[in-house]
């Protein structure tokens, strides 16, 4: 039995408490992240939102943000970027759209695979560039449709020149700071 949006929105108010996707018709439920992958995502979070609002470039999110996507799936990238002129209010429920840009951040217990998986699936549905951050080994992974990923290590500065003119991050500025 495939199962709707409308059944995960159910599913979702008995389980308020839990994040869940919709992935071809079954209902996953995500597990927290580790508290270092999230202060990386948020710190992404933040270097995106920093850049996108003073020039009004369109909307970011973070991970409780679903996109319901062209194949009839709903997914949830740990942050995303959506271009103004796609979104121009946000909505109250769910985007209907791919978002212009994905970011997920490996936590302790993903699969590196997985998420490159997902984060192509992204692709194929209209998302821009999307961009894998793993804090194991400090680096970034900035993956295209129909193209070469590339990795970025400490050292080097992520830029999206076609969504975000502009805008750089050195790649040591993402990770988790350390307080001795």
């Amino acid at each position: 039995m495939s199962l709707t949006i409308q059944d995960l929105e159910k599913v979702q108010q008995q389980f308020p408490e839990y994040r869940m996707e919709l992935l071809q018709g079954n209902i996953v439920v995500m597990s927290p992240s580790g508290y270092e992958s999230d202060e990386v995502a948020a710190s992404m979070i933040a270097k995106l939102y920093n850049w996108v609002k003073p020039r009004q470039l369109g909307r970011v999110a973070a991970s409780s943000a679903g996109f319901r996507l062209p194949n009839s799936d709903l997914r949830s990238p740990d942050a995303s970027f959506v271009l103004a002129e796609r979104l121009r209010r946000s909505p109250k429920s769910f985007a209907q759209l791919a978002p212009d840009l994905t970011v997920e951040v490996k936590s302790p217990n993903d699969d590196l695979e997985q998420l490159r998986v997902k984060i192509r699936e992204f692709l194929a549905l209209g998302t821009r560039v999307g961009i894998l951050i793993n804090p194991d080994n400090h680096t970034v992974e900035v993956l295209y449709p129909e193209k070469e990923p590339i990795i970025l290590h400490d050292g080097d500065v992520l830029t999206v020149p076609d969504l975000l003119p502009g805008w750089e991050v050195q790649i040591s500025d993402l990770w988790s700071p350390e307080f001795d």
